[in-house]
């Protein structure tokens, strides 16, 4: 993890927790609210017991190399006594199997509690307890061999599917692919386990859409849209939403072809009132998991925007290019001078480690029960303690004035220009293009040793990118939820 994003990310849940930020569970039954001081046992004795449920239980993850994913093996392992993980991986060979989830986990900085907590018997608690499965959701039978299948459908208890395509603007039969079809054959595979206990679906609290307001976290059902009148037509039918990506995408290849199919995606989210593509697959996919669950307990996990760790194991740890990275880093490369938002909007910040934690806890709560019940748990923000737009740039810029970006090899600064200046907020894209267009020729069209020609390309290419950035971030601008 560079720098950079490491002290961003303590500064941004900083400014989250000097606030007194706290989240709410919203389930179905009742409300859970869990504050900075909230303290709970976990032997069970006026908790959920988290501890004696999970004791010798087997657990199978899907995206168990992904943020969220990774950070739930590293607790569980860490603090409760489970038995087996069995992770899911993307892998040609077993020994390839094996290199990934050395690197990827057991080598992990996010791994180092867990390290000095074993010791030199960390290499061995860890090939105990972690066992790489060669597979892939969206094939059949997840992609496993047949005895991997069988011996997981055997001995496991709890199934975690946190596997998904979070790229807001990715191909429509791509995303459909993982976050749809994924959900579909996890539950066709639930079905097959003769010990499970709970299906665990990791969802986002944006299937709302375009929703507006506070409302309780009820289930999504097969064919209803999001879009802000609360009109049941038109009616989203999945499978034809498939057949007509997949149709498209045999037809549109190459550069042309993969525009085509994001801009498809794009314009089936907002018909059916979504705001991007990611957000109308993973609404598919709780579509699919509700109706084909049957008297399987269910629990649906539904994070906000999922930033760093706010206290442990690693404080600021982060994997990837989060939801508002790019935003942050274009800021400040001073490429970003303006943005598209009311600023006195909600963004809805939740640290990795408060969603980890909600998350053990619900699973506890509910595998307990053996009820063949779907429960939702929304892990937010906003609605108590809400960290605005305004306030977000304002400690960026704070940060990036003290602390600008460097070239990691020269040792140079990234920015051209000295003085980094408080970003604008514009309410219409017009004024903004005109904007940014003007600021972008101002910072950067004047350097020395460019040839003119050169110059000029690149501060259109600062100015497109900054453009779409602003599109594609435009939800979370205005979204009133």
């Amino acid at each position: 993890m560079s720098r950079v994003a490491h002290d961003l990310a303590i500064c941004l849940d900083t400014l989250q927790y000097e606030s007194r930020i706290s989240f709410k569970l919203w389930s179905p039954d009742h409300d859970i609210i869990i504050g900075i001081g909230t303290s709970y046992d976990l032997q069970g004795k006026g908790g959920v017991g988290i501890i004696n449920f999970f004791q010798g239980k087997n657990i199978f993850i899907t995206g168990g190399t992904g943020l969220l994913g990774k950070a739930l093996v590293e607790k569980l392992l860490r603090l409760t006594p489970v038995g087996k993980i069995y992770i899911l991986v993307k892998a040609d060979d077993h020994e390839t199997a094996i290199d990934r989830i050395t690197k990827e986990l057991i080598n992990s900085e996010l791994f180092k509690c867990l390290q000095e907590k074993h010791g030199k018997y960390y290499q061995e608690f860890m090939a105990k307890n972690l066992v790489p499965v060669i597979g892939n959701i969206t094939e059949p039978n997840l992609g496993m061999d047949p005895d991997s299948a069988h011996a997981i459908m055997k001995d496991v208890n709890v199934i975690i599917e946190s596997a998904a395509n979070t790229n807001i603007n990715e191909r429509y039969d791509v995303s459909l692919k993982t976050n749809v079809n994924g959900p579909q054959r996890i539950m066709s595979f639930a079905k097959a386990c003769k010990s499970l206990e709970l299906l665990v679906y990791i969802s986002t609290a944006y299937v709302n859409g375009e929703r507006e307001g506070i409302f309780l976290e009820n289930p999504l059902t097969m064919g209803e849209n999001r879009r802000k009148d609360p009109s049941p037509f038109p009616r989203v039918d999945v499978s034809d939403e498939v057949n007509l990506a997949s149709r498209s995408g045999t037809t549109s290849t190459g550069f042309d072809g993969n525009k085509y199919m994001r801009k498809l995606g794009m314009e089936r989210a907002n018909f059916y009132g979504w705001h991007n593509t990611y957000q109308i697959t993973k609404a598919m996919g709780e579509m699919v998991i509700n109706k084909t669950r049957g008297d399987m307990p269910v629990v649906i996990i539904r994070p906000t925007i999922i930033e760093s760790c706010y206290k442990g194991p690693v404080p600021g740890w982060i994997q990837g290019n989060r939801v508002f990275d790019p935003l942050i880093c274009s800021f400040g490369k001073g490429q970003l001078p303006a943005f598209l938002c009311k600023p006195d909007t909600p963004i809805d910040i939740i640290p990795l480690d408060m969603v980890v934690n909600a998350t053990i806890a619900a699973m506890a709560k509910h595998g307990y029960k053996h009820m063949p019940e779907l429960n939702i748990y929304q892990i937010a923000t906003s609605v108590l303690n809400p960290v605005r737009i305004s306030d977000m740039f304002d400690y960026t810029c704070e940060y990036f004035r003290s602390r600008p970006l460097i070239e990691s090899e020269s040792s140079s600064r990234i920015s051209y220009y000295d003085n980094l200046a408080p970003v604008k907020y514009f309410d219409n894209f017009d004024d903004l293009s005109k904007y940014t267009r003007d600021e972008i020729y101002r910072r950067f069209g004047s350097m020395r040793n460019v040839e003119a020609h050169k110059l000029q390309k690149q501060c259109k290419a600062k100015i497109m990118y900054a453009e779409n950035l602003c599109k594609i971030y435009e939800f979370a601008g205005f979204l009133k939820a």
